[in-house]
């Protein structure tokens, strides 16, 4: 592809200014056409200007006044879950595509190491949340090898890097990525649960994975899940475990209760503990958990385009 594609951010936050960060620096194919934001004042607007990318604060309407919305082939949305239904539909009203950094959740999952080949053509594609792009590829690590009953998420990050959108879909979080650790993750019912640790110094994000599987072959579990973590590695660097693979036999003679599947579980319970650093290109490094959601939704916008443009 010779001429890189042309996107637009709505959304200056913390989320939406990464994101262009990201972009600028390290995308060979994308260019960023608009930053909007609904806050004259946003230090996102102030970054997005001195870098010289066309701005608006009026928000999706002024986006569609500025010059560059003729060129600009997909929007990215880092708002919020409620804000998301209109700029959707404005957005592919005018034949663009989207990627939705928000838990809205209209169109289809996508995490990039499971399932990112299967949404390229979707108009609109969902990006989860921090948590899921975090923990959902174990998940699905595990499932591939042994069949997920029951998965269950924790997810800490600073208080820090929570920023007003994150703070206002707390309940969108946990529903969104509950139910995308079944759909995308393959376990039979999911759970998860966010926690802002308002600790000083910020500490990193970190993530815990509990799967209730059938007891399988628990080297070829753990060889699957190393797998899992080097593929998120090709574009999270600070994406690691933080111990061991943890494997625990529930028999029937001290049987799991789980109130979500309303049954007593006998099995194998495995525990995997992650933490995600940052790449610090907006946010300090503890800020894993927008570090992980930006780079996933860049690197889907990327074979959006390419898949937009093959033979072109």
């Amino acid at each position: 592809m010779s001429a890189k594609t042309k996107v637009a951010i709505i959304g200056s936050g913390n989320i939406g200014t990464d994101l262009m960060i990201k972009i600028m620096r390290l995308s060979e194919v994308l260019e960023m056409g608009a930053m909007v934001g609904i806050d004259p004042e946003s230090d996102g607007l102030a970054r997005a200007k001195r870098l010289g990318v066309d701005t608006t604060y009026e928000g999706i309407d002024g986006l569609v006044q500025l010059p560059e919305w003729d060129d600009i082939e997909i929007v990215f949305d880092a708002t919020s879950a409620g804000a998301h239904k209109r700029h959707s539909e404005v957005v592919l009203g005018a034949g663009k595509r989207m990627v939705d950094l928000t838990p809205a959740a209209i169109g289809p999952y996508v995490i990039p190491p499971v399932n990112g080949e299967n949404a390229l053509n979707a108009e609109n594609v969902n990006m989860v949340t921090c948590g899921g792009q975090a923990t959902i590829p174990i998940v699905a690590a595990v499932n591939r090898v042994s069949k997920v009953h029951y998965g269950e998420i924790v997810a800490s990050i600073s208080s820090k890097s929570a920023g007003p959108g994150t703070r206002a879909n707390i309940d969108e979080f946990t529903e969104t990525t509950s139910q995308a650790i079944m759909d995308v993750g393959g376990a039979t019912r999911g759970k998860a649960i966010i926690i802002l640790n308002p600790a000083e110094p910020p500490l990193i994000m970190r993530d815990t994975v509990y799967c209730l599987c059938e007891d399988g072959d628990r080297e070829a579990i753990r060889q699957s899940v190393e797998d899992m973590v080097s593929e998120v590695q090709t574009y999270v660097p600070g994406y690691r475990l933080k111990q061991a693979v943890q494997f625990e036999h529930i028999g029937s003679n001290r049987p799991l209760h789980i109130p979500e599947m309303d049954a007593k579980y006998t099995g194998l319970k495995v525990s995997v503990f992650l933490e995600v650093e940052g790449a610090a290109h907006y946010l300090p490094a503890y800020a894993g958990n927008l570090d992980i959601m930006t780079s996933a939704a860049m690197k889907t916008a990327e074979k959006i385009a390419a898949r937009m443009h093959e033979g072109g």
